[in-house]
């Protein structure tokens, strides 16, 4: 099957339920085009194209974000692949297929902001509560959902301003070690060595802590505190946890109920974040 119909088909076999979505009533299966196109990060009209036809050459890490919204097995994502004239994720480089299981669990838990990221730090899957704390991760281009370009780099500005009760600077030799790790453990990952070598060039602070001696650490919970724009300070118990076999590592934000803490995040899960009136220029 060639990739539009295929896109469709997957498409019209997802329950809206399983991707976090309000079933409703419904002229047809599975999920609208635009809600494909929101949970993949791209536009309505190309994902029009894209059934259609009239667009024919997807880039691997469009197909990637297709792949995992429409909660593909592994199989069927390399076969999504081959449809796009791809060539699928090779072994050996860093995974970015989110199970099924993992990606119903991100849709279902709306009440904790959840993240999940791959080995490199790249951000592929989120709920709208993580949107709702962190601010929106589609409006940053594919490649700068990354932790590391986030803290090192000029797209910091974007994200809500977060501090860790650890420290900047240990928060930050935390994920260089990761990285550092990743990049052993993947040395033809052409994407994981492209983004050492670009915050090797642009931060100063990365290129010493990559120069220095740091060994992987593990990720114990932490309290961090986030400054919304909207609900002021969230102090937050952050948890890493990670998904066997899949080498991806789930960010959850939780609050002790009945705290303010928890009373300012639920107002996030209700408004979105939008609790202002819209600002004029």
């Amino acid at each position: 099957m060639s990739f539009g119909p295929l896109l469709h088909a997957w498409r019209d076999r997802l329950d809206p339920a399983d991707a976090g979505l309000p079933a409703g009533r419904r002229r047809a299966p599975g999920l609208r085009r635009e809600e494909l196109a929101q949970l993949a990060g791209i536009s309505v009209d190309y994902v029009l194209r894209l059934e259609q036809g009239r667009a024919t050459r997807p880039s691997a890490q469009v197909v990637g974000a297709l792949a995992r919204a429409l909660q593909l097995s592994r199989s069927e994502r390399d076969e999504l692949f081959r449809a796009a004239g791809l060539l699928p994720p090779r072994d050996g480089t860093v995974g970015t297929h989110v199970p099924a299981g993992v990606q119903r669990l991100v849709a279902r838990l709306g009440d904790v902001p959840i993240g999940v990221f791959t080995a490199a730090w790249d951000l592929v899957s989120w709920n709208p509560l993580w949107c709702a704390l962190h601010g929106d991760p589609a409006l940053l281009p594919p490649r700068e959902r990354n932790l590391a370009r986030l803290l090192f780099g000029p797209y910091a500005a974007v994200m809500h301003p977060m501090r860790s009760e650890r420290g900047t600077a240990a928060f930050a030799e935390s994920i260089v070690a990761d990285l550092k790790d990743a990049a052993a453990r993947y040395p033809a990952d052409p994407g994981l060595a492209s983004l050492v070598r670009d915050l090797n060039a642009e931060s100063t602070e990365f290129a010493r802590l990559w120069a220095a001696p740091t060994p992987p650490q593990p990720h114990a919970s932490e309290r961090k505190t986030i400054t919304h724009p909207e609900v002021g300070e969230l102090t937050l118990d952050c948890d890493v946890l990670l998904v066997p076999g899949a080498e991806l590592r789930v960010v959850t934000y939780t609050a002790a109920a009945h705290t303010p803490d928890a009373g300012r995040l639920e107002l996030l899960r209700v408004t979105g974040g939008q609790t202002a009136a819209p600002r004029r220029g």
